[in-house]
């Protein structure tokens, strides 16, 4: 089974020759050839989540906005209908009322946090598998260990319910042993692997100058008893155009 996280880029008329218009063609090129089972995608704005829907063929795009009025960026999913089954999907709010639309953390920023959850039936899985997709906040470092904890615990308790091989996936907005991915460490009956440690780093920000060097803020993790093929980064550059900001990570997943 093949999985990508995608942060796509907020379609916001700024970035020159990487402007979302631009990025398109390139986006379902990639997707085409590569033929993944589920990709979770991140900043995905009103009007880019009807263009994946019109436009990406054989697949079942779901996505619910983090604003109050289910408007704004949506985690959304991907599932390649010749190979995978929606059975179930939801999406809650990182926040001390996670089912309230549009809210947060009193100590985050502006913009309402969210994790969409899928129950997904793979035809060379044995049975069914849950994907958690999310974006945690890009100023806060304590509301980033707030949200991944909470959807660590909500993990949890859905495992305690019916304990299925999941993934979790998403922009993390930190890097690698930083103290916000701590959670993970502390939630041990979930049995968390990081499969894209061996991925130096993921922003780029195309390469532009902006703030910082390139980084690491995208992971894929799983629990078991799935096992880790290949993993790598979609780096493609055609004319100067990427995929995004992010390098998309692509993993190969099996089951035991």
């Amino acid at each position: 089974m093949k999985i990508v996280t995608y942060n796509i880029r907020g379609d916001f008329g700024t970035d020159g020759i990487n402007n979302f218009e631009f990025r398109k063609p390139y986006m379902l090129k990639k997707i085409a050839e590569e033929k993944p089972d589920v990709i979770g995608f991140q900043e995905v704005l009103p009007h880019m989540q009807k263009w994946l829907r019109d436009n990406l063929a054989g697949y079942t795009v779901v996505g619910r906005g983090r604003g109050p009025e289910n408007d704004d960026e949506a985690m959304t999913l991907a599932i390649r209908n010749e190979t995978t089954e929606l059975l179930g999907f939801e999406v809650f709010w990182l926040s001390p009322e996670p089912h309230i639309p549009g809210s947060r953390y009193e100590n985050q920023s502006i913009c309402p946090r969210t994790c969409a959850m899928a129950i997904l039936q793979n035809k060379e899985m044995p049975g069914p598998i849950r994907v958690y997709n999310t974006h945690l906040d890009h100023i806060s470092p304590q509301a980033r260990i707030q949200g991944l904890s909470q959807v660590l615990r909500q993990m949890e308790d859905d495992a305690a319910l019916e304990e299925l091989p999941s993934v979790l996936m998403g922009d993390f907005n930190c890097e690698p042993g930083s103290v916000e991915l701590s959670p993970v460490d502390e939630f041990t009956s979930l049995g968390l692997t990081d499969i894209t440690a061996d991925i130096p780093f993921t922003f780029h920000d195309f390469f532009r100058g902006g703030e910082g060097e390139p980084c690491k803020i995208d992971y894929i993790y799983i629990t078991p008893p799935f096992r880790v093929g290949k993993v790598t980064c979609w780096d493609d550059v055609e004319n100067g155009v990427y995929l995004s900001d992010h390098y998309p990570i692509c993993a190969e997943i099996f089951a035991e």
